[in-house]
C-alpha cells in the first residue's frame, strides 16, 4: 500500500500581501482553499501541503459578496519536488464569487480554467454553482442542505475531447448532540473520460481509503451517510458509509465504512484515531483497510 507522504524538505509558503478595507492581493507561494475544497484545496491531510505559486485577488466591495480571482503559475503538489509529478507548470485561472445575502444559505458561482503543460490530461474547464445553508426547525435542531452542479470539458493543452457533469445533493439534521445527513454525489463520464478534480483535497471525498482519488472511466456515483456525535469525555465522533456505483453502467463498485474519533487535551494537543474499510464488488477488486493514529501539538 502506498503512503503518499515522502521524506522531503521544501519551502511551503512565501508571499507578499497588500490589503485595504475591501481588497486583498497576495503574490507568491501560498495556500488556497475555495468553498468546501472539492475543486481547490491545500490537501491538508497530507504531511506536505499542496500550495500554489500564484497571484490571488479577493474583493469584498459588493454587499455580502466575496469575489476571488487567482492566476496559478505552478502547482506544488504533495509528492514533493523530487517526484516526476511533484510540480505542475500551470497557466490557470480561477474565478469564484460567493453571496451570503439570501435567506437560508449562501450562493456560490465559479469558473476554474486549468491548463497544465506537464499534466495535459488534467487540463479542464469547469463551470458551476452551489447553494449551501441551513434552516432552523426549533431551538434544538437545524435542517441542513447543499446542492451543487458543474459542467466540465477539455481545456488548454488537453489532447482529449469530452464533456462531463458533476452533481451533489446533501440533506440532514444538526443539533448540539451531533448531526446526521444523507448525500448523493455523481462525477460523470464521457468518451471513457471521468470528471476531473485535479486540485481538490481528494482525501476528504469518496472515502478515506483513497480508492477513488481519480474518477473511473465509467464515472462514479457515491451515495453516503454522514454522522457526527459528541461522546462522553469530550470525544468527537465522525463516521461515513459510502456505496459506490459506476455512472455510465450503474454497476456496483463497492462500499466503505469510515470512522474517526478525536479529542483535544488542553489548548495545544489533540489526538485522532481514524479507520477506513473498503470492499470492492468487482471480481478483481481489492479489500482495503487503513488505520491512522495521530497526535498534534499546535501553538
Amino acid at each position: 500500500a502506498v503512503v503518499a507522504d515522502p521524506e522531503d524538505t521544501e519551502l511551503n509558503q512565501a508571499w507578499l500581501r497588500y490589503k485595504n478595507e475591501q481588497t486583498t492581493v497576495t503574490l507568491g507561494r501560498q495556500r488556497l482553499v475555495l468553498d468546501n475544497v472539492r475543486f481547490v484545496g491545500d490537501v491538508g491531510w497530507r504531511q506536505n501541503q499542496q500550495t500554489f505559486d500564484a497571484v490571488v485577488v479577493q474583493d469584498k466591495s459588493l454587499d455580502k459578496t466575496v469575489v476571488t480571482y487567482a492566476y496559478l503559475n505552478q502547482i506544488n503538489r504533495i509528492f514533493g519536488d523530487r517526484h516526476a509529478q511533484g510540480r505542475w507548470d500551470s497557466n490557470s485561472h480561477l474565478f469564484n464569487a460567493k453571496y451570503t445575502g439570501l435567506t437560508g444559505g449562501a450562493l456560490t458561482g465559479y469558473a476554474y480554467l486549468l491548463d497544465f503543460d506537464n499534466a495535459a490530461a488534467n487540463s479542464c474547464a469547469t463551470y458551476g454553482a452551489s447553494f449551501d445553508g441551513k434552516t432552523r426547525i426549533n431551538d434544538e435542531v437545524n435542517f441542513t442542505y447543499r446542492l451543487e452542479y458543474a459542467g466540465q470539458s477539455d481545456y488548454g493543452s488537453n489532447p482529449l475531447s469530452y464533456r462531463a457533469n458533476y452533481t451533489l445533493a446533501v440533506a440532514g439534521f444538526s443539533g448540539k448532540p451531533g448531526s446526521l445527513s444523507l448525500g448523493h454525489e455523481t462525477l460523470g463520464s464521457d468518451r471513457a473520460v471521468g470528471f476531473k478534480t485535479p486540485l481538490a483535497t481528494l482525501h476528504a471525498f469518496n472515502g478515506w481509503a483513497d480508492q477513488y482519488l481519480g474518477t473511473p472511466s465509467t464515472g462514479l456515483r457515491d451515495t453516503f451517510v454522514k454522522a457526527t456525535a459528541k461522546l462522553p469525555g469530550k470525544v468527537a465522533l465522525l463516521a461515513f458509509f459510502h456505496s459506490y456505483d459506476a455512472d455510465t453502467t450503474s454497476a456496483s463498485l463497492g462500499h466503505e465504512w469510515d470512522v474517526q474519533i478525536s479529542r483535544k487535551f488542553g489548548n495545544n494537543i489533540s489526538g485522532v484515531i481514524k479507520y477506513a474499510d473498503f470492499t470492492s464488488d468487482l471480481t478483481a477488486g481489492p479489500k482495503v483497510r487503513k488505520i491512522w493514529l495521530q497526535i498534534q501539538y499546535a501553538l
